[in-house]
């Protein structure tokens, strides 16, 4: 394992420099992302991983590198899924375009801190006790099944149990301020539309990580690389969003693909007490499937190829609508 003492502060204070770069320089003022920025901020997240993963395998080895790149790999891979999601939230609080971005940012800094919290003690955990690996890779096998078994709907965003309290209070503004997360009238705090969006954000993100940080922790049992891998993974997720949003219908056994790598990684967390697969073949493996699907999806069309995330939600509304009561 990683054990130089200053690789976890000088890894986050690379990552804080790299996000306050982000914010307060490239996008200091808010705007509509255009998909030629989306793409170069993408194209810099994922040169930064390659280099990150590159000096890994020059200093640790190619084990300890391969690991790195798995584990980006499943974590970038679920997180497609996680953006079709987002872009419902977003088409079902009305956000304007301009905002998206900045609670994208605040989302992802969230997310890395809940990551953070998870990953150190889960490690710990998987390394000291083989049954709480053993019992992960169960959850990642029934996670994975259902996933394949879903047929993509998703619960209402605004029937969350804490979207409902927030509102309750009374303390929610009517319309959106700009890019202001609060505001005061009266003197008195007031949270914007734009809170609850970035509430319900966090709250999908921490139902991913259920099974993206089990995922990677079935890849490596260096703590440092399954965070650092998660980080590289989500901190290019913002633009991946503007990039994909529209277009995630048109990989239609992505979900296949992903349910599938979900298996595959719980098995192997499931087995690894008494065989532990070689790190290359799991590289190997997670590729193989996610290409495989993406490749299929590209080959055998779908009739609603070609709709975005607003487009399906609202066709999906209206047939909800036309059904009516039942008699």
């Amino acid at each position: 394992m990683f054990d130089h003492e200053w690789l976890w502060p000088g890894f986050l204070a690379f990552v804080a420099l790299i996000l306050f770069f982000d914010l307060f320089v490239l996008h200091r003022k808010d705007h509509v992302i255009s998909t030629r920025e989306a793409l170069l901020t993408v194209g810099g997240y994922v040169s930064l991983a390659m280099l990150f993963a590159a000096s890994i395998f020059y200093f640790e080895g190619q084990q300890r590198g391969s690991e790195f790149l798995t584990g980006y790999l499943v974590e970038q891979a679920l997180s497609l899924d996680n953006i079709f999601v987002i872009a419902l939230i977003f088409s079902y609080f009305k956000v304007p375009a301009e905002a998206q971005y900045r609670v994208l940012f605040y989302g992802i800094v969230g997310a890395i801190v809940m990551r953070l919290s998870l990953i150190v003690p889960g490690v710990k955990l998987v390394d000291q006790f083989w049954w709480v690996g053993a019992l992960l890779g169960i959850v990642l096998l029934v996670s994975g099944y259902k996933m394949m078994m879903s047929d993509g709907d998703m619960a209402d965003p605004g029937n969350s149990r804490v979207v409902k309290w927030l509102r309750s209070t009374g303390r929610v503004t009517e319309d959106y301020e700009g890019s202001k997360f609060l505001t005061r009238r009266n003197g008195v705090l007031f949270m914007t539309p734009l809170f609850l969006v970035l509430i319900t954000v966090e709250i999908t993100d921490l139902v991913f990580a259920v099974d993206s940080i089990p995922a990677v922790l079935a890849i490596s049992n260096d703590p440092f690389i399954v965070f650092s891998s998660n980080v590289f993974a989500i901190m290019g997720l913002r633009a991946l969003f503007f990039v994909l949003s529209g277009m995630m219908r048109e990989f239609r056994f992505l979900k296949h693909g992903l349910s599938l790598v979900l298996i595959f990684v719980g098995f192997k967390m499931l087995v690894q007490h008494w065989y532990k697969l070689p790190s290359e073949i799991a590289l190997g493996v997670v590729g193989l499937l996610i290409l495989g699907s993406v490749l299929l999806s590209i080959i055998i069309k779908d009739e609603d190829q070609g709709k975005t995330p607003e487009e399906v939600a609202d066709l999906e509304r209206k047939a909800h609508a036309a059904e009516g009561p039942e008699s």
